[in-house]
């Protein structure tokens, strides 16, 4: 396996997927098992087990990228801002290098999407990508020229937790967030968002993906639901391409599956984008769930071991 493999992982709060990509991107073998959600020395073990495990399939020794549901503090190396509470405050990356022995690359969920996604995904050949996962909650990454761009703070693309833009009367002063504020884009446009806003306009009680179905079946109210959910997303990624002016949008995550948006969001977006033409694409994923572990792979370079790469767990 030291020849050409590296493993990537996907560190879910549910699961934990791990997968060795080949030199060609490749999926040479896939593992799959439940979080020990609330168990940190657990979590730990399960992903070091599944390295291990592919390792031994193959034989040799593999390069291993992480992909985590938050980031590692600028400050500390400590993990912050993950929605997976157990592993805050926790030396992640240390634990990681210390049961595997070797270094270990960590990184943000959606940074991983995000590389995936513009190394040979829907935006390769695109110089500045930004990834978007739309699930159970909101995030986002940052790939310029083949690279993630992390920020001085480790929480570049961290969309989700501003405020939506040009809020309506209505929207205000928004639902609380679990990050403490109220009126985040998370608590619009993730799935329970996009329940909750469902059964605040009268809608029955269900979740997200059932709210889609009964749409695309005609249901009134439900595609109404979708039609705000579309305009909300168009001006919160209207936000990003004024900031960033990306050459593609990558949605992910299970709404990403929405049809109707790739086409009803980039004609809304004109409105509140300061351009005369917006040029920006908005694309469905390429690899889908398998972004994850792909991207992480993608931290180490062809050319890299695990052998002779720096140390620490950093991306």
């Amino acid at each position: 396996m030291s020849a050409g493999f590296r493993i990537g992982v996907d560190l879910g709060g549910t699961k934990i997927e791990a997968a060795a990509i080949g030199r060609e991107g490749r999926v040479h073998a896939r593992r799959r098992i439940a979080t020990p959600a609330g168990d940190y020395d657990g979590t730990v073990g399960a992903v070091s087990g599944l390295v291990r495990g592919i390792e031994a399939e193959f034989g040799g020794r593999s390069t291993v990228g992480v992909g985590i549901p938050g980031t590692l503090s600028a400050r500390t190396g400590l993990v912050k801002n993950a929605n997976s509470t157990w592993l805050i405050g926790r030396p992640l990356g240390h634990d990681l290098e210390a049961a595997l022995g070797r270094p270990v690359r960590l990184a943000n969920d959606a940074n991983c999407f995000a590389l995936s996604e513009a190394s040979d995904g829907a935006a390769a050949g695109s110089d500045n990508v930004f990834g978007v996962i739309l699930g159970t909650g909101v995030g986002g990454g940052l790939v310029i020229g083949g690279r993630i761009v992390v920020g001085a703070n480790a929480i570049a693309g961290e969309w989700g937790h501003n405020p939506m833009p040009w809020p309506r009367t209505d929207e205000l002063p928004g639902q609380r967030c679990y990050c403490g504020r109220h009126g985040c884009i998370e608590t619009f446009l993730s799935g329970p968002g996009l329940a909750a806003d469902h059964r605040r306009h009268g809608g029955a009680e269900m979740p997200g993906e059932r709210i889609v179905a009964d749409a695309e079946a005609g249901d009134a109210a439900c595609r109404e639901t979708l039609g705000r959910y579309a305009e909300r997303l168009a001006r919160a990624l209207a936000h990003v391409v004024n900031i960033l002016d990306p050459d593609a949008i990558v949605l992910g995550g299970g709404l990403s599956g929405i049809a109707s948006l790739y086409e009803a969001v980039p004609r809304l977006w004109s409105g509140f984008v300061f351009s005369d033409s917006v040029l920006t694409r908005l694309l469905p994923p390429k690899h889908g769930d398998s972004s994850g572990v792909r991207g992480a792979a993608w931290l180490w370079r062809p050319d890299e071991t695990a052998q002779r790469a720096p140390q620490g767990p950093s991306a």
